[in-house]
């Protein structure tokens, strides 16, 4: 059963279904829109050596915390106003939110964000400048702006075929509506599940970025345990980036730690066994930071993998590995994958708002085409010990699945 919780909403009482105009949006496109000649080709920029972290999209990160001298006053306000019932799903993506993670973004999509995301997999914002946004972030409700589940899940997944699995747990039995606008977050959501400690915000990892003089941060998203084909691509990708003349790129582990699907190995075991991946030496301590992504995942393919890529902006990464069929899943009816294994990394190299992002590819074919092995063994032994225990601990869970952490 799904977590839920309340979400306090500010809403006109006169004619809650009738929309003349679109609201105000720091995202509806100009009636008027400059035309431009085209640049000859459509490279990315060379990349120059810089100490200072990447700029987050649209200039600023946009946390939805209310201060800390308005608290009262705002839960005492929140408390008089209607309520929306929120899954965990939901609740995750006020996570998102609150933290900036979708910045500049302040709350979830009105009917102008929607459409361009939808479409465009882009933010027109106000000085007429583009920021990506590839997956919808929306609330479904029973009122206010329909919601036109089919042409969202086409435009999404690229197919309608039943048991897509984000699909399934989230849209189809959700409500028929959808409602945005401005979101205020009284407190940071929690989950008490011994993992809190890794959940670093976008403003956080910036600040251990700082710290450790980062003059380059490159992120590596994954769902699944280290393997040493993982660890040899991420030690290979520093002494890369130490050649192109950056003096201490620091590394991104950052689990995806919202919704997965039911065979996927939870969060709780991946983050085990990342620890020991650590401990055993095989990524170095001092140059590498763990923690957790808070999204769900949609298994989108190379729509998804834009977002995934958008984030690790706003929290400073410059560089994003990426590998075959990022985001990918199979057929939900064919035995065949969803997506070509290759278009994500393509489109990551194309996509607008992304300009930013240097993209860096697996290089395990390249070591296969020359005949060069990987480190012995598939995963350090602690590692693979964590992997045991969690499939030995699947016999008496129902399902094969262990419950979820509630955020509280």
């Amino acid at each position: 059963m799904a977590a839920m919780a309340s979400l306090y909403l500010k809403t006109s009482t006169a004619n809650r279904h009738s929309f003349p105009k679109l609201p105000k949006s720091h995202f509806t496109p100009s009636l008027s829109i400059p035309l431009h000649p085209l640049p000859a080709s459509r490279t990315r920029p060379v990349t120059r050596i810089s100490a200072s972290l990447i700029e987050p999209d649209g200039g600023k990160l946009v946390e939805l915390f209310v201060k800390e001298s308005e608290k009262d006053s705002k839960l005492k306000q929140a408390l008089s106003l209607p309520k929306i019932r929120l899954s965990k799903i939901d609740l995750q993506w006020v996570h998102v939110l609150s933290e900036g993670w979708a910045s500049p973004l302040k709350g979830f999509m009105r009917e102008s964000e929607f459409l361009q995301t939808l479409h465009f997999n882009s933010l027109r914002l106000e000085n007429g400048s583009f920021v990506n946004m590839s997956v919808p972030i929306v609330l479904a409700i029973d009122d206010a702006q329909k919601n036109e589940i089919e042409e969202r899940v086409a435009r999404t997944w690229g197919t309608t075929a039943p048991g897509l699995p984000y699909v399934k747990e989230t849209i189809t039995g959700a409500g028929n509506w959808l409602i945005g606008g401005d979101l205020e977050v009284i407190k940071p959501i929690k989950y008490n599940d011994d993992l809190d400690r890794f959940r670093l915000s976008p403003t956080q990892l910036r600040d251990e970025f700082e710290r450790r003089n980062a003059d380059a941060v490159f992120a590596f998203q994954l769902r699944n345990p280290v393997h040493n084909g993982h660890a040899l691509l991420m030690t290979d990708t520093r002494c890369r980036l130490l050649e192109m003349g950056y003096k201490n790129p620091v590394l991104l582990l950052h689990p995806l730690g919202g919704y997965t699907k039911a065979d996927d190995v939870p969060l709780i075991w991946r983050m085990r066994q990342h620890e020991k991946v650590l401990e055993d030496g095989v990524l170095d301590p001092e140059t590498t930071v763990v923690s957790i992504f808070p999204s769900p995942m949609h298994y989108a393919g190379p729509t998804e993998v834009q977002w995934h890529a958008k984030a690790r902006i706003n929290a400073g990464a410059n560089f994003y590995i990426v590998g075959r069929d990022p985001a990918g899943m199979s057929h939900p009816i064919e035995k065949r994958d969803l997506y070509d294994a290759d278009h994500g990394k393509k489109v990551l190299s194309m996509a607008p708002g992304l300009e930013k992002l240097n993209i860096l590819p697996f290089k395990m074919r390249t070591l296969a085409k020359n005949k060069e092995n990987p480190p012995d063994g598939l995963m350090c032994p602690g590692g693979w010990k964590v992997l045991v225990e969690y499939y030995d601990s699947l016999a008496p869970a129902e399902n094969g699945r262990l419950p979820e952490p509630v955020p509280a």
